[in-house]
């Protein structure tokens, strides 16, 4: 391979890996801003975390991506 071929992979991969640390960084953003708000009391009491860890950030992110690419599927079937 020449060298502008590994320049445009490895270029491809790092943006790859921004934009799902960009994603991550969301995820875990938006749950410690909303969760507490929309469930105080079962925050409080320890029943739904407050804050979550970048692992649960990627479990939730993965569930989202599977249940958006099932909803497009399924979307796609319909038309």
């Amino acid at each position: 391979m020449n060298k502008t071929w590994w320049i445009a992979i490895t270029g491809t991969l790092a943006l790859i890996a921004v934009y799902a640390v960009i994603v991550l960084l969301m995820v875990k953003l938006l749950w410690a801003w909303t969760i507490p708000d929309i469930f105080p009391g079962a925050v409080s009491e320890g029943l739904i975390a407050g804050s979550i860890s970048w692992y649960t950030a990627f479990k939730i992110a993965v569930f989202v991506a599977v249940l958006a690419g099932l909803a497009g599927v399924r979307r796609g079937r319909e038309s």
